[in-house]
């Protein structure tokens, strides 16, 4: 049974000093590296144990990040580190997002193309799949504000991933990438993978409407 952060903060750091709560944090950056490598490393495995080890990350996130509180109100300096300012420089730069890009698929299922681009305030979404005819040739827009999409792009913390996720072992299955494309000077991303995949790639599918059974949003 996981804690709220308030409660992870009465049983772990209230009275502790900067040193005590500085470990800590350094004890769940390790246990949130560990996870992510653990299911990197075996993400075609099921899940077994409970709760999950993504339930378990996304959980220690929030203790991290009432922990780095806890610090600044103890009188401590909290400096990030590379991976977490290179995560927070993506975010940021999503405010700039013009185009976001993610094909998806494999040879029997046929492949996926879903585009979302920023237009004012809404987000245009258009769908092409390989093996069904699109019911109409003109993109509709999400029930979802350019706020909403961007606060659900930075809430999957991409900035942490690779840019490349492959298994050799594997030649068929699935393949996937993500384009992303910026207004002004911003550097273009390019993320994809083969048969592997970021620890919490289920919850970009989710974010996103994929149905990884096959069946097709309706568009």
């Amino acid at each position: 049974m996981m804690i709220s952060p308030e409660g992870y903060y009465e049983v772990s750091l209230k009275g502790k000093s900067q040193q005590d709560i500085l470990k800590e944090i350094r004890s769940l950056k390790r246990e949130i590296n560990q996870l992510k490598r653990s299911m990197e490393e075996h993400s075609l495995e099921p899940e077994e144990m409970f709760p999950t080890r993504l339930t378990r990350l996304k959980c220690n996130r929030e203790y991290l990040d009432r922990a780095i509180k806890a610090y600044a109100e103890a009188g401590g300096i909290y400096k990030p580190t590379k991976a977490e300012q290179k995560d927070q420089s993506f975010n940021e730069s999503l405010q700039h997002l013009k185009r976001f890009i993610f094909d998806y698929g494999g040879f029997f299922g046929g492949y996926e193309k879903r585009t979302y681009t920023v237009t004012g305030e809404k987000v245009l979404f258009d769908l092409e799949h390989s093996l069904y005819l699109k019911p109409s040739n003109l993109p509709i827009y999400e029930p979802f504000t350019k706020d909403e999409f961007l606060e659900g792009i930075a809430a999957l913390h991409i900035g942490e991933w690779k840019r490349s996720y492959v298994d050799p072992m594997i030649l068929d299955g699935t393949q996937w990438s993500i384009d992303i494309e910026y207004e002004g000077d911003h550097k273009p991303v390019h993320i994809d993978g083969s048969n592997a995949f970021p620890y919490n790639f289920d919850d970009l599918l989710e974010f996103l409407g994929v149905n990884e059974e096959g069946d097709e949003d309706e568009v």
